[in-house]
C-alpha cells in the first residue's frame, strides 16, 4: 500500500458485510453467503480540508451503496471475480488515486476462519 502523503486522505470501510451468491459447488449456487468486504482508498483531500465542503469530498456513502447493489444483485464463481468487481466499482471514481479492497469468505475452509482475497489497483 503506498505511502499516506502530506495532503492525502486514507478512507476505510470495514467489515461491510453482505450476502451474494460465491462460489462453484451446487449448495453455494443455489444459496446465499456472507462475505465481507474491507476498503482502503486514497484520495488528494487538501480541497475538502480547506472547505470544509462535502461536495469537496470523496463520497464513501456513495461508493459503498454501489459495492453493496453490485455484489446483492450478482453471482460470483470466484472470489478474485468479486473483489476485482468491487475495486472497479471504486476507481470508477476519479479522485480515487489508490485502492485496495479485500474481501472474506467466512468459513470457506473447514478449520479457518475465513478465506480472502486481497487485490488493489492505482492510477498514475
Amino acid at each position: 500500500m503506498p505511502r499516506l502523503e502530506p495532503a492525502m486522505a486514507r478512507i476505510r470501510v470495514k467489515d461491510l458485510r453482505l450476502r451474494t451468491y460465491i462460489g462453484i459447488k451446487e449448495e453455494e449456487i443455489l444459496n446465499k453467503q456472507d462475505v465481507l468486504i474491507n476498503l482502503t482508498i486514497l484520495y488528494p483531500a487538501s480541497d475538502a480540508v480547506r472547505g470544509n465542503d462535502i461536495d469537496q469530498a470523496l463520497n464513501y456513502r456513495t461508493i459503498t451503496k454501489a459495492i453493496i447493489q453490485h455484489v446483492e444483485e450478482n453471482r460470483f464463481a470466484l472470489l478474485e471475480r468479486l473483489t476485482q468487481e468491487v475495486l472497479d466499482l471504486v476507481m470508477q471514481q476519479p479522485q480515487v488515486g489508490y485502492a485496495e479492497v479485500e474481501v472474506d469468505k467466512p468459513h470457506a475452509l473447514r478449520f479457518a476462519e475465513s478465506v480472502s482475497i486481497t487485490l488493489a489497483a492505482h492510477r498514475d
